[in-house]
């Protein structure tokens, strides 16, 4: 029996990160690509619990794990020490997992498809003479700002600890808008170690970059093709969607489902803001006050660790007065819950796979970032692709409930918003249906994998 290529997935262990790494491995899989998916120890044994240990949705993927050493860190909150700690045990048992693999005829590894911020998982693949493939889960304008730096630091724009004047405008092609300050994707207000420890990351794709045989993004061509433009050898292979949610490290609520069927089309504001934004409790109550002041129906996720107190609390009398139109859950199946008709709006942190999966079903964005890739998202959502509204906080700034309302109020009637959404939901749909963009480079990169396990199978 002939033989299918093999290859081996690792994404960085976070949400955001292990769900859009997940959807193309299924993808590659789909396509008679054998994949190996490598999560830690602890990030599956949380999959395994939000999905109720039925791993019939890994269809065909199988599923490894290696340690991530995070029993020997003191602090879990240190993320230097944290990043130290994984990428000194992770790659020793990445390493490990490959050999033997490879000691095998029937498990050699052709490729390994690593997220852009795991270097050491390329170094180990360079090493080992198996073929690389960089994944980019964000937008791809944080790509090209990401390998600008070196030029950029040593030009004087931005310096060695990621800081630039608040006036600073990166224009990459006279044809896009300039890349602020303000939006720069390690920006962390209020934090100047984060930011220098998520700058060091950004800094740090460059050599993955330039040792990968290939460059994956979520994303796709027709949603920014001059930015595309910047990094020839891209292949945008999104948007990656999911109707199972895949990667989800809660148990999903799916009584939402059943209570948007009871609400009339295009009526229900749906608030949620990932999986690791956190709110001050004053801040959470003006945003519950501003839903309640909208009069609309309203899904809200509320998950554990929302917000800075131990336990979640409402404003006072809060549930009773929206009860008949409000829906309170701690996770929710997104893709279902964004495609169904009810729903007329999405109040999103911008992180890029929400961005991705609301411009898929397109619905219009209420933006409200917190951290990292987030802001430029904000301003690549309302400036650029022209289909959603910002809330202009400023730093430390309290978002009234007013505001919130009024925000809703304006962006549920601005006709040509929802133009623009219901524009770029087809371009997404074309480019994944057949013949379409995104389509042709998942088989592209189908094709060359087989020519890659081709050659391997020679050299045995």
């Amino acid at each position: 029996m002939e033989r299918r290529p093999h290859v081996v997935a690792i994404p960085f262990p976070a949400q955001g990160h292990v769900g859009p790494l997940l959807k193309l491995s299924r993808q590659v899989a789909h396509h008679g690509i054998r994949v190996t998916f490598v999560n830690t120890e602890s990030v599956h044994a949380r999959m395994l619990e939000a999905s109720g240990d039925d791993d019939r949705r890994w269809d065909g993927i199988e599923m490894v794990t290696i340690p991530d050493g995070m029993e020997e860190v003191k602090d879990p909150r240190d993320i230097e020490k944290v990043a130290a700690m994984r990428a000194k045990v992770m790659s020793r048992h990445f390493e490990e997992l490959l050999r033997k693999m490879n000691s095998s005829r029937d498990e050699r590894v052709a490729c390994i498809v690593a997220d852009a911020t795991l270097g050491w998982a390329f170094e180990v693949a360079e090493k080992m003479g198996i073929k690389r493939a960089l994944f980019w889960p964000a937008a791809v304008p944080g790509l090209v700002l990401s390998l600008s730096l070196p030029h950029l630091v040593e030009a004087g724009v931005i310096d060695d600890c990621g800081f630039a004047p608040s006036d600073t405008a990166i224009q990459f092609s006279p044809k896009l808008p300039a890349v602020k300050a303000v939006d720069f994707v390690w920006r962390c207000p209020g934090d100047q170690r984060m930011q220098e420890i998520v700058f060091r990351h950004a800094m740090g794709v460059t050599k993955p970059v330039r040792i990968s045989n290939w460059l994956l993004c979520n994303s796709f061509y027709e949603l920014d093709p001059i930015t595309c433009g910047l990094i020839p050898e891209l292949l945008p292979v999104g948007p990656l969607t999911s109707t199972d949610c895949l990667g989800n490290f809660w148990a999903e609520d799916r009584t939402c489902l059943n209570w948007l069927d009871l609400q009339p089309c295009k009526s229900v504001i749906y608030v949620a803001f990932g999986s690791l934004a956190a709110f001050g409790q004053n801040q959470f109550e003006e945003l519950a006050l501003g839903l309640e002041l909208s009069g609309h129906p309203f899904l809200w996720v509320v998950r554990s660790g929302f917000t800075d107190v131990d336990k979640i609390k409402y404003p006072d009398g809060f549930l009773e007065r929206v009860s008949d139109r409000a829906k309170i859950v701690s996770w929710v199946p997104q893709e279902k819950v964004l495609a169904h008709p009810s729903v007329s709006c999405f109040v999103t942190h911008c992180g890029w796979n929400s961005t991705m999966e609301g411009i898929s079903n397109g619905v219009p964005f209420l933006c409200w970032p917190c951290f990292a890739d987030q802001f430029y998202n904000r301003s690549y959502i309302c400036d650029v692709l022209r289909v959603g509204l910002d809330l202009k906080a400023e730093e430390a700034e309290i978002i009234s409930r007013h505001k919130i309302q009024a925000q809703l109020e304006q962006l549920l009637s601005d006709v040509q918003i929802k133009e623009n959404a219901e524009r770029l939901r087809g371009m997404a749909r074309r480019s994944l249906s057949e013949g379409g963009s995104s389509s042709a480079n998942i088989q592209h990169f189908v094709e060359q994998l087989k020519r890659c396990s081709e050659a391997v199978r020679h050299c045995d």
